[in-house]
């Protein structure tokens, strides 16, 4: 830890009152089994308040929160034959990541143990979680109300609320930060002080507060709207990458462009950029010739906005990636689904990874509400008469294919199958049935080859996609497996 950040943090830790459960003082008073339970209790205590972290330290006086210094050395220490920190680690389950951090004043040295806040579970000593009441270090058990309290607490890591870079002043937050982008794509209008756009940042959970007047801006914050992710190491590898190649296959590349803002900042940059590298397709319309897109935008941009708001932030070394081929266009990004997305589509149960960025992506105008945005990817292919989106997952990566223009007579028996599911599942949404009057539309087929969209919707039938809405009546139309 920063030396100015840490005296700033002992700073705020002497003004807390004297009975804060989430942080203890000690003078020299050192006894390994005592510090044990006093940890448990700590980190459980500052997941009840809240905290992300708790401390103990030493070196100040319990009562009037004075420095007084202390001889305590805590890389020298040992319970029995073992280090101290490696002992404490041992018995406390799960063993929390603590840090030793020293400071020196006038009046001696201070030593501060940051304890992290309980997650998922209470943390344990020796098979025992503790809790603070008062200046007691009691058995979490033997208070059922503040335990019961805990368990709603516990929550597992939440990546958004991770800490990009700490000890920032208000200015540096400004600086790193495109407070302009932000209210533009809110449609609001920003506070006319900077400490109004510090409290509106920090209520959106983009920065939380530091020690003394700093703040901390969060992965959330940084990953949104950082006027550069290289400025934050850790997330900078989590810029969206477009590359471009020539032809089929990845023989050969034309072009490479990573994301230099955030996500909601560079967004539409980023979709012109993509925009302009995609195919035309020339139709004649009215005795015209006229060039169109190839894709639909609509497409487009709800699977990129997809990507970035349901990857897997925890998988380091990786990022959403925009793939262009001359026959298709493969998104793809970080994880698995967290739902049956895969095989039900919209039938699905709608569920985010990460939450906070899919709701301010949402306000911001970038993506639809929960589930509705593969709604629009799959009524905009049938609109351009496209083969079927394909939802696969490929070692533990989500991707979504788009494949270029394909006549009936182009399409294989799988690509035809799956364009009457995904058809199915439309009409389903719409409270419609399937029929073979509405999928020979689908293709674009004339009547007379009713016969091959009956083979198709047998076929479809056959792998279990579909079945009879009305068992006495096959004919009446066809829904998705899962209705």
């Amino acid at each position: 830890m920063d030396s100015d950040r840490l005296k700033m943090l002992i700073a705020d830790l002497r003004k807390l009152p004297a009975e804060t459960d989430w942080a203890e003082f000690k003078h020299n008073n050192l006894d390994p089994e005592r510090m044990g339970k006093t940890i448990s209790a700590i980190a459980n205590a500052a997941c009840l308040a809240g905290q992300q972290s708790g401390y103990l330290v030493w070196g100040i006086r319990d009562d009037d929160h004075e420095i007084v210094g202390t001889s305590f050395e805590p890389s020298t220490e040992k319970k029995g034959n073992e280090p101290l920190e490696f002992w404490l680690g041992k018995n406390l389950i799960p063993s929390p990541s603590l840090r030793f951090h020293t400071a020196s004043f006038e009046e001696g040295r201070v030593v501060v143990l940051e304890i992290p806040s309980a997650r998922m579970v209470s943390i344990k000593f020796q098979d025992i979680p503790y809790i603070r009441i008062g200046s007691a270090t009691p058995k979490l058990t033997d208070y059922p109300e503040r335990e019961a309290d805990l368990l709603g607490k516990l929550r597992p890591f939440a990546w958004e609320t991770g800490v990009a870079a700490t000890f920032q002043t208000a200015d540096d937050v400004l600086a790193a930060l495109d407070h302009e982008a932000f209210f533009n794509l809110l449609g609001e209008k920003a506070p006319s002080t900077d400490d109004g756009v510090l409290e509106r940042f920090a209520a959106d959970r983009l920065i939380s507060k530091d020690v003394g007047d700093r703040w901390n801006i969060l992965n959330l914050g940084a990953i949104l709207i950082a006027r550069r992710l290289d400025a934050f190491p850790a997330i900078a590898r989590k810029a969206l990458r477009v590359v471009q190649y020539d032809g089929v296959s990845k023989g050969k590349t034309l072009r490479t462009q990573e994301g230099v803002r955030g996500y909601a900042a560079g967004f539409t940059g980023m979709l012109k950029f993509i925009d302009d590298l995609l195919p035309m397709e020339e139709r004649i319309e009215n005795g015209l010739r006229s060039s169109h897109r190839a894709y639909p935008q609509i497409a487009i941009r709800e699977l990129i906005a997809n990507a970035l708001v349901h990857q897997d932030m925890t998988i380091s070394g990786t990022s959403p990636i925009v793939e262009i081929y001359a026959d298709r266009i493969e998104i793809s990004n970080p994880g698995v689904p967290v739902n049956e997305m895969i095989r039900k589509l919209f039938g699905a149960p709608p569920r985010s990874r990460n939450e906070h960025l899919a709701s301010l992506m949402r306000r911001m105008g970038m993506c639809e509400e929960l589930g509705s945005g593969l709604v629009k990817v799959v009524e905009a292919t049938e609109q351009y008469r496209l083969p079927a989106p394909n939802f696969e997952t490929v070692d533990g990566t989500t991707r979504v294919t788009l494949l270029g223009p394909k006549s009936f007579a182009e399409l294989d028996r799988q690509q035809r199958v799956e364009i009457c599911y995904q058809h199915a599942c439309l009409r389903r949404h719409e409270r419609k049935r399937m029929t073979n009057a509405s999928l020979r539309e689908r293709f674009g087929i004339e009547d007379q080859n009713a016969a091959q969209v009956s083979r198709v919707i047998r076929e479809a039938m056959d792998e279990g996609l579909i079945r009879p809405a009305d068992s006495d009546r096959p004919k009446s139309g066809y829904v998705p497996f899962w209705d």
